[in-house]
């Protein structure tokens, strides 16, 4: 940046935004606030690396999961583009009607995702199409001028290249001396295309293999549903009669229905767009793929326990079907478990579990044998080995690196042997362990799923299977099972092929029958009373002591040999040992921190300032009034003795007693009205914070009253 001027100047340089490097403050708030000092460092690097990890592999996957979307976006704005370019009869047929390209995306009712994947829209149209993307919000559009504004605003700071920053004078115009008008975005088009034309031609190359050559303006309405119709119908209408000279394409935001479009706009207006649907992925779908990737594998050895993966779900399901935040909640769960439970150094990658477990001190040992998980453990154990494990810490840490390895075993069987029940279990009828794997493992983590009454019922519907749909699932649960790296499934996979081999020689004919007509062919023919009632006995008694035939034996085998693998794999989490070092149970907290509960957090504050404010001068006895409260919790108590009007003259005189009472005796008379005057100004904001809050309203029946709102603690 260079300051070469003829004559002498002040220059202003503004500072470059980039983002303040918090991880040393946040490692030391980690570390002082920490109930346990001990490897706290650790702990912050070992949840710091953890998160890092999880967080790239959700990028990859919502990533993945929007490629398609994209990939059709792209691929329309490019046809809409070449159109455009090559002048063919179909654009020309267009521009005739005055029809200008739109895309209508359907993205869901979670809107809090939306921004994440039009900014990945964006990202890939600027590398791929067009630098000129124009991303508008209806909070920043309430009149067409505005739109106008913001629209000619972002589209001229896009052009503005980093090896044409020398170039100030024809780029950098300031926007407040541009009339912000549809004619004036034309000038600036053809000006910044005919610049790209003229440029070196190793600049031309090198433009045009990211981009087209003139390439077409891009608006994305982030929330079609918030515009006014007047300020959409006027944009459409303006740009019509411009789009033989502006390559504008339209993208809209939806997160209802496409019919928004005909409700906002009328027939005159719309007839002006040639709209091409796009749909994205449901996002429950994406949840189950977040859950599918992050939960069900063994590559992170943090876990949620079935409280809290429940408390997630139900928000998500409940609230707001955002999948962001759904990974946010899942990210408290990772920082508040490395937070507050000690031993979560130990939750760790299988490389390290060794190192670390060696390392540990004699307070984490004895943390260790404070875990109710290992207190069973040891009950189970023989008096000789107890003593050992309660005294000797050597002893302990060679047993505790055992457990841990169990444990990380246990999880990668847990996962294939999940798999193949909710392969058996979601295609059943009205679903009794539910359709999602998230509801399956959900019900694994609770109890033992092999005692209740949805699994039995599921097998006596999975001893109902035909052949075909018995053979699918078998081959699925062996390309599961065979995708496991270890050796562990090695007999489970031969066992299910057998069954399949069993299943190809079975011969698909029935058993041997008798040559005389069968009782179904008797029904057929015609015959009196007597006859059908003896007919209508003898099948009856046939299908009493029928046999089963070998295809309903061997589906018998099937399915008793698949509980057999649920019994002795599907064990719940909290029957392990030494779960609570990588398993995250507290329900309460999460709740606390992501359910909002406004009424019960005001309540709490305006009742138990010390609660919020960590100050122990302002605890008081149960029903009291502490004279050090804030104003406003001192006005609020003492509504909470009054009945539904309220004399405005008592309230002031309470309000004065309480506070009064914190002055000092011997005051002197004169200033005893300075006092008051400054006490009634005092209650006078009082009573007009709880008024906004929505505690008190005035009263028409006494202008010296004011009626109560509210009733009960909270």
């Amino acid at each position: 940046m260079s300051t070469c001027s003829v004559s002498k100047g002040c220059f202003v340089f503004k500072p470059s935004t980039k983002k303040r490097r918090l991880s040393d403050k946040t490692a030391d708030d980690f570390r002082c606030t920490s109930n346990d000092s001990e490897d706290t460092e650790l702990r912050f690097v070992t949840c710091q690396s953890l998160w890092n990890q999880i967080k790239s592999e959700t990028e990859q996957i919502q990533e993945n999961l929007n490629k398609q979307l994209l990939d059709n976006l792209v691929s329309f704005l490019s046809r809409s583009h070449s159109d455009f370019q090559e002048k063919t009869t179909e654009w020309t047929c267009r521009m005739k009607f005055r029809e200008i390209p739109t895309a209508a995306l359907v993205l869901g009712v979670n809107v809090t995702d939306h921004d994440l994947t039009f900014r990945g829209l964006s990202d890939v149209l600027q590398d791929n199409i067009t630098p000129y993307v124009a991303l508008l919000e209806a909070k920043d559009c309430p009149g067409i001028k505005n739109l106008m504004q913001k629209l000619m605003g972002q589209l001229m700071k896009c052009d503005i290249d980093v090896d044409s920053l020398e170039d100030e004078d024809c780029v950098q115009v300031s926007q407040n001396r541009i009339r912000c008008s549809m004619p004036s975005l034309i000038s600036w088009y053809d000006s910044v295309t005919k610049k790209t034309d003229s440029e070196t031609p190793s600049k031309k190359r090198n433009s045009s293999s990211r981009h087209w050559q003139s390439p077409p303006v891009v608006v994305i309405f982030k929330d079609m549903e918030s515009f006014t119709t007047k300020v959409l119908q006027d944009f459409i209408v303006i740009s019509s009669q411009h789009i033989h000279e502006l390559p504008l394409v339209l993208i809209f935001g939806i997160a209802t229905s496409p019919m928004i479009i005909h409700r906002l706009l009328p027939h005159s207006v719309s007839s002006l767009l040639c709209i091409e649907l796009f749909q994205s992925l449901s996002c429950k779908e994406h949840l189950s793929t977040i859950i599918d990737k992050l939960l069900l594998t063994s590559r992170f050895p943090f876990k949620l326990g079935e409280k809290v993966l429940q408390v997630l779900i139900n928000i998500f399901l409940y609230h707001d079907f955002s999948v962001q935040n759904f990974i946010k909640g899942f990210q408290l769960c990772i920082v508040e478990h490395f937070y507050s439970q000690p031993l979560s150094v130990l939750c760790c990658h299988l490389a390290d579990i060794k190192n670390r477990v060696y390392s540990l001190s004699h307070d984490q040992c004895e943390n260790i044998r404070r875990l109710p998980s290992f207190r069973r453990y040891v009950e189970k154990q023989e008096s000789g080995k107890q003593i050992e494990l309660l005294t000797n810490d050597s002893f302990l840490k060679e047993e505790t690196e055992k457990l841990l390895e169990d444990l990380h075993v246990y999880h990668e069987n847990y996962v294939q042997i999940l798999r193949c029940l909710h392969v058996f279990t979601s295609s059943l009828p009205k679903y009794p362990l539910g359709k999602q794997i998230r509801e399956l493992h959900c019900a694994c983590l609770e109890n033992r799923v092999w005692e209740t009454e949805e699994y039995e019922s599921s097998l006596q519907l999975a001893r109902m299977l035909n052949k075909t749909d018995l053979v699918t699932m078998l081959q699925q649960c062996v390309e599961i099972l065979m995708s496991s790296s270890g050796k562990e499934f090695d007999r489970a996979v031969e066992k299910l092929k057998e069954f399949l081999t069993q299943f190809q020689n079975l011969e698909e004919a029935s058993q041997e029958r008798d040559v005389s007509v069968s009782p179904q062919k008797e029904l057929q023919k015609k015959t009196d009373l007597y006859h059908l009632q003896k007919t209508l006995l003898e099948l009856k008694e046939s299908r009493r002591s029928k046999k089963l035939t070998k295809f309903e034996m061997l589906r018998f085998e099937v399915v008793d040999y698949i509980d057999s693998l649920v019994r002795r794999y599907l064990v719940p989490a909290d029957q392990r040992t030494l779960h609570e070092v990588v398993y995250f149970n507290g329900a309460a907290v999460v709740r606390g921190h992501l359910s909002a509960a406004p009424r019960t957090a005001l309540h709490t504050a305006l009742n138990s300032p010390h609660w919020y404010l960590k100050n122990q001068a302002l605890t008081c006895d149960r029903g009291g009034i502490s004279n050090k409260a804030p104003d406003i919790c001192i006005v609020y108590k003492l509504h909470l003795e009054c009945g539904r009007l309220i004399n405005l003259m008592d309230w002031l005189e309470a309000f004065s007693t309480v506070v009064m009472a914190a002055e000092e005796r011997n005051a002197d008379a004169a200033s005893s009205d300075q006092v008051d005057d400054v006490i009634h100004a005092r209650f006078i904001r009082a009573v007009s914070e709880l008024e906004l809050l929505g505690f008190i309203k005035p009263s028409k029946q006494k202008t010296d009253h004011v009626a109560r709102l509210t009733w009960g603690g909270c």
